[in-house]
């Protein structure tokens, strides 16, 4: 429920701070116009002087507020749900080999109950699949081997939960595009059909804007992507440890037991 709340409170923030952007956008563009009226000798350098990302806003008014306007929305939540997962998978992440020290020189020193004492000391999921080890020693070691197992699925459903969900906006993102170019298309020669003449300021216009999605579906996708691969790298090397480590307590065990 916390990452719920945690992921929500991202996007509001995000879709907050998008919409303050686009309202800004808005207002810059009247006033551009406002400007082109009274003096259009002018309108050519202010084009020119756009930034980039007054470029990009502006595109992005022009490309219509349905289909961009979910096309954000995917950006918001993949971006929101990407930014909770690094944060946990950074929080997860442990200096195994200091650890699995630790947990040696605990087990020789003070017996289980001291290797037990540093892995509740410790944060991460390869700490607490120690622990569920060292629990089970006294039955035995299958049976801690069988613990360590189990709840080594548990830690690695952990780590890859609401990753799906970047994947599904990473897919759904350009094909909202697509749909919102098709329908562009469709009005364009909608209009051409009513104004029963080929003019090519027309077909020009209307093809633009329905590019328009196009272009930012593939844009947001790009960007959840490069995110989306990083936790998946993030991931495998979070198991990695977990799988070497869990092989090291099994032989701390078994030394312990001689």
């Amino acid at each position: 429920m916390k990452r719920l709340f945690s992921i929500l409170a991202i996007a509001g923030m995000m879709a907050f701070g998008t919409a303050n952007a686009t309202t800004s956008a808005t207002v810059n563009t009247a006033a551009t116009t406002v400007v082109t009226t009274q003096d259009s000798d002018d309108a050519a350098p202010a084009d020119e002087e756009l930034s980039f990302h007054q470029g990009l806003k502006k595109r992005f008014i022009e490309g219509g507020p349905g289909f961009m306007g979910i096309v954000l929305l995917c950006l918001i939540l993949g971006l929101a749900i990407a930014i909770e997962r690094i944060i946990f998978l950074n929080l997860s992440t442990t200096n195994t080999k200091k650890l699995t020290q630790n947990v040696e020189d605990a087990l020789a020193s003070g017996g289980v109950e001291a290797a037990k004492e540093v892995c509740r000391n410790t944060k991460g999921p390869i700490a607490s699949i120690f622990y569920q080890g060292l629990d089970r020693t006294d039955e035995g070691i299958e049976a801690a081997e069988k613990a360590v197992v189990a709840y080594g699925g548990v830690q690695m459903g952990q780590l890859e939960k609401n990753v799906s969900w970047i994947s599904l906006f990473i897919a759904l993102a350009p094909m909202l595009g697509f749909m919102g170019t098709v329908i562009g298309m469709i009005q364009a020669f909608d209009k051409i059909e009513a104004a029963g003449d080929m003019n090519p300021t027309l077909v020009a216009g209307g093809i633009k804007v329905a590019l328009l999605t196009t272009v930012f579906g593939l844009i947001v996708a790009i960007i959840l992507q490069i995110f989306y691969n990083y936790i998946i790298a993030k991931i495998d090397s979070i198991v990695n440890d977990m799988e070497d480590s869990s092989i090291s307590l099994m032989d701390m065990l078994i030394k312990h037991k001689k």
